[in-house]
């Protein structure tokens, strides 16, 4: 076991990788622990305690199966502590799991000068893997250990790196070439597997541009994907600075507007009402409660209690 749930959370959160938080939500007789114990759980451990045992043990085995779909998700069980689960309590409890997806999203930028020496750190402080990616060695700074989420790649043809990236990731392409920017643009959408497409540049440069690649048969549609120029206007500036931090703004504007959008097509597609669902979920909480009353009430009039598990 590790740190506590509340820093494994933080931290979690900050590096973007999944978990599972573990809240006991409702209790009766004798159990190891209150309600609104907390624990969570991992792929790389176990962060806090919600009494140990065999309860505990089966709450990591369903959390890991959550872990394994890797869904973001809430759902509601019911523990009896009786001779199923080996505990001599003889009380009952509720536990609510929370499933936190993986939200590191991949990207790969394209120019190690001004401008992207100081956007640089602002996207490592992001849940985010970066490739940074230059033909100019002499370009990087001498000393990345603070990130260590970025990886420095010294490329003769800065391209031919697109090809290595994974589906949905994001592209930043600022390079000292016009050339080399349009062939970076030109790679990235041919595999039309992109999330993201920003391009530094001005409207005239974006232009020009658009008829090149309307030439090689690039589509209106492909087109109308790339963010050029890069950047929110609504965060003006021309300092390195100030063009990396409305660059990093548009990005997140951009992730939340697509993980916003795919929650809603998820709902839609399985049929979730917000409203409906919230109240299903307090009618559950409500007749598992009544169920631990009843529960406790058995074992005060019977002498051989039953144990239900309604959970692997």
């Amino acid at each position: 076991m590790k740190s506590s749930w509340s820093s494994a959370v933080n931290e979690m959160t900050q590096k973007g990788k999944a978990y599972v938080l573990v809240t006991l939500i409702g209790v009766s007789g004798s159990t190891p622990r209150n309600s609104g114990c907390k624990m969570v759980i991992t792929e790389q451990g176990i962060y806090d305690t919600i009494g140990g045992g065999h309860l505990e043990h089966k709450i990591i085995k369903f959390a890991n199966k959550l872990l394994l779909i890797g869904e973001h998700c809430q759902q509601l069980e019911h523990f009896d502590l009786g001779i199923h689960l080996d505990q001599c309590c003889g009380g009952g409890t509720n536990v609510l799991f929370e499933c936190f997806a993986e939200t590191r999203v991949n990207i790969m930028l394209f120019g190690a000068g001004h401008v992207g020496k100081a956007l640089i750190p602002v996207l490592a402080s992001l849940p985010c893997e970066i490739s940074w990616v230059d033909n100019r060695n002499d370009q990087f700074p001498h000393n990345l250990s603070n990130h260590s989420n970025v990886t420095k790649i010294v490329s003769e043809d800065p391209q031919n790196e697109v090809a290595n990236m994974p589906k949905d990731s994001y592209y930043i392409v600022m390079t000292h070439k016009h050339q080399m920017d349009f062939d970076i643009c030109s790679k990235v959408m041919g595999r039309n597997d992109f999330n993201y497409l920003g391009l530094i540049g001005s409207e005239t440069k974006w232009r020009r541009f658009q008829r090149r690649f309307t030439q090689d048969g690039i589509t209106k549609k492909q087109l109308d994907r790339v963010n050029c120029p890069i950047g929110l206007s609504e965060v003006p500036g021309k300092l390195p600075a100030e063009i990396a931090i409305s660059i990093a703004s548009e990005i997140i504007a951009f992730y939340n507007a697509q993980e916003d959008k795919n929650q809603s097509n998820k709902n839609t597609s399985q049929g979730v009402n917000r409203n409906h669902s919230q109240g299903v979920n307090r009618k559950i909480t409500k007749r598992v409660q009544q169920q631990l009353v009843e529960n406790d009430k058995d074992r005060v009039t019977s002498k051989n209690p039953t144990s239900v598990v309604r959970s692997e």
